[in-house]
């Protein structure tokens, strides 16, 4: 690919020129950057849920998803270069699961928010 045959003769488009090449690399630092942005704070107190054995969940990590505390895709579409955190549920069980992404112990609230740094942070905004 990269030339067009016509009526016997090579033809070109005039976008294609021998020095031009389109930088793929630059392309992906768009979607996936190098440095991971930052996670931001999501909400100020914890969700409480119902984790049911055997099911895996997305805990969304950058604070973005408007599903919190789950991952609804934000990260990617924002370019975060965030990934939710995976993980399944040994048990049947009510958990309070971190919104201020701060928690010390992903994706349970460790009490974290309670923190003067957390509750000065504007909804929104990294800390």
């Amino acid at each position: 690919m990269g030339s067009v045959r016509g009526l016997g003769t090579l033809v070109r488009p005039a976008a294609w020129t021998l020095n031009q090449r389109r930088d793929i690399t630059s392309w992906l630092a768009q979607w996936f950057p190098k440095t991971p942005a930052k996670p931001v704070v999501a909400l100020k107190t914890p969700i409480k849920v119902e984790l049911v054995a055997g099911k895996t969940y997305r805990w969304c990590v950058c604070g973005r998803s408007k599903k919190q505390p789950f991952c609804d895709g934000s990260h990617f579409f924002k370019r975060t270069g965030l990934s939710p955190l995976k993980f399944k549920a040994q048990e049947t069980r009510m958990v309070a699961l971190c919104t201020c992404k701060a928690t010390q112990k992903p994706p349970y609230c460790d009490g974290t928010h309670k923190s003067e740094q957390v509750q000065k942070a504007e909804l929104g905004s990294p800390l």
